[in-house]
């Protein structure tokens, strides 16, 4: 598996986000001012593919702008997730392992918006495969209205147990301003170091 890519050409970033719309309004008011700061800078939108939800709002978002949104949704979820047929493209996959895939190869990047267990799954995932040096893309969480505090405090504990390493932390970029993140993505060098340490892997 190799989705490497050079960072300082970014030209499409991948968003995961909820297929609700959660509580609070301003998870959608965060997920076009995303929107926006991506067409600005004339970054192509990949996202799950749904018309529901955060998922929904930041592709309409996308397109109303005169941006580039590209869905990529496992034949399983086409009317679960109830898949938006209005988008640049919309790609249909047999499983949920080659969706996450896909939109890995076709992204230079991945944030995290506010979102489920399936939002997590994803960002962490990518996360993994950035410490593992099967790419050197950028990953980071939109933080919305302090949604991701209590995770990132976790993961700085996580780091302090040494069960990750302050490098490998740093990778996950955290920003409650989209316009803040994407230039962080933008600035981004990832770190050289090492998963395996000498004579003991860490899990």
């Amino acid at each position: 598996m190799n989705t490497e890519s050079s960072v300082s050409s970014i030209k499409s970033l991948c968003v995961y986000c909820g297929s609700n719309p959660g509580r609070q309004p301003v998870y959608a008011t965060a997920a076009r001012a995303l929107a926006q700061a991506l067409v600005r800078r004339n970054i192509r939108l990949v996202y799950g593919g749904a018309s529901v939800g955060i998922m929904g709002v930041v592709a309409d978002a996308v397109l109303q702008l005169g941006g580039e949104a590209v869905g990529v949704i496992p034949e399983a979820l086409l009317r679960k997730e109830v898949a938006h047929h209005h988008l640049t493209e919309l790609h249909v996959t047999k499983s949920m392992h080659e969706r996450k895939m896909r939109m890995a190869e076709l992204s230079d990047g991945f944030i995290a918006l506010p979102g489920g267990i399936g939002t997590l799954e994803e960002i962490f995932e990518v996360w993994t495969w950035a410490q593992l040096g099967f790419h050197h893309k950028p990953c980071g969480l939109l933080n919305v209205a302090g949604y991701y505090d209590a995770l990132a405090a976790f993961l700085d504990h996580t780091m302090t147990e040494q069960f990750v390493k302050p490098p490998h932390r740093s990778m996950l970029l955290v920003e409650s301003d989209p316009e803040a993140l994407v230039e962080k993505f933008f600035q981004y060098q990832p770190p050289v170091v090492t998963k395996w340490v000498e004579k003991d892997a860490e899990c």
